[in-house]
């Protein structure tokens, strides 16, 4: 909507333009010409601010699973909170990582190609230095890891993977598998250069050291997904419609679902030698009289007492009383 004038801003507007101040011919050519927003190719922003926002969102509460994860393997203080989220070429992510840096490469089924995420070397070496029963010191020697810090890293790393399922369960159930321990970003070619990811930017503190923990996500990897990452669809609320006839078709169904319906006369405890010795024409002594009402089992579970009788020659039982679920635990 237009912007409106108060009664003092026409009047002087009407004397600018009566003096001289202001042309006429140039406010109206300044009005019709086109506004040129410039665009980067290489820099193609191919998420929506809604999906941005949603996968905010989910790593945020990544962020705070991870928190809970390390600080029970690491037992220290750690603070994990969602820094930034950008999206950007692939190939500038790896120019703005370190060149010696951890990187866990992952897989996330069923989603089809990997994901990526690059902790700090101060940060890592911390987390090592704490599992080997030190204080904490960052040390950064990445580019030399003997196998027994790398399998050790990449243990630690690899259950974080269940953090990152749980984040994503109100999204998509993914089952994630650790695939590399990777050190040197220029030997790690996920996508194509030019390829859009967003970066999840994590800044960790760990006791007194710290870093950044970035998860790189392609958005080729996370193009099926996307209308899930929508407004529309968190904010959904539109109910299914039966289909006409289904509701008879259920009720139907359950009908003619067989039931086991059990009327129990009474109990009673004999020895093993008692039972192994029963012969025609014994009688065995049950727990209730013969006024007692008896206990109707459906499905296995006490649901009614009822009285014993007959109905045309037939054996039935008439329901007296409904067992209540309380008194049924009692």
């Amino acid at each position: 909507m237009a912007d409106i004038l108060s009664q003092g801003e026409i009047d002087a507007l009407l004397s600018a333009l009566s003096t001289g101040e202001m042309d006429a011919d140039e406010l109206k050519k300044e009005e019709t010409e086109k506004k040129v927003k410039v665009y980067d190719f290489k820099r193609a922003l191919r998420f929506s601010k809604d999906q941005i926002r949603s996968l905010s969102r989910i790593h945020e509460n990544f962020a705070r699973l991870l928190t809970t994860y390390f600080s029970a393997q690491l037992r220290t203080f750690v603070q994990i909170s969602v820094a930034s989220v950008d999206q950007l070429p692939y190939e500038e992510f790896i120019r703005s990582i370190p060149k010696m840096t951890i990187l866990n490469v992952f897989e996330a089924y069923p989603l089809d190609g990997r994901f990526l995420m690059e902790v700090n070397p101060n940060i890592a070496y911390t987390m090592l230095d704490r599992l080997l029963g030190g204080k904490g010191v960052s040390i950064n020697k990445v580019d030399n890891l003997t196998e027994i810090e790398t399998r050790i890293m990449s243990q630690l790393f690899q259950r974080t993977l269940e953090s990152f399922t749980e984040a994503w369960t109100s999204v998509i159930e993914l089952d994630p598998i650790m695939e590399d321990l990777e050190v040197n970003p220029q030997f790690l070619q996920m996508v194509s250069p030019n390829e859009t990811v967003v970066v999840i930017s994590l800044s960790t503190t760990i006791g007194e050291t710290s870093g950044m923990i970035n998860i790189c996500l392609p958005h080729v990897v996370l193009e099926e997904i996307l209308p899930k990452l929508s407004v529309h669809y968190w904010m959904q609320t539109k109910k299914k419609q039966r289909q006409p006839g289904e509701i008879e078709a259920i009720e139907q169904t359950v009908h003619s679902a067989p039931l086991l319906i059990q009327a129990e006369l009474g109990r009673s405890e004999i020895t093993i030698h008692e039972f192994l010795h029963l012969a025609i024409g014994d009688v065995i002594e049950l727990n209730q009289g013969i006024n007692n009402d008896l206990r109707i089992n459906v499905g296995g579970e006490r649901k009614y007492l009822a009285q014993p009788g007959k109905v045309k020659n037939q054996l039935a039982v008439q329901v007296t009383d409904i067992i209540e679920e309380a008194e049924d635990d009692e």
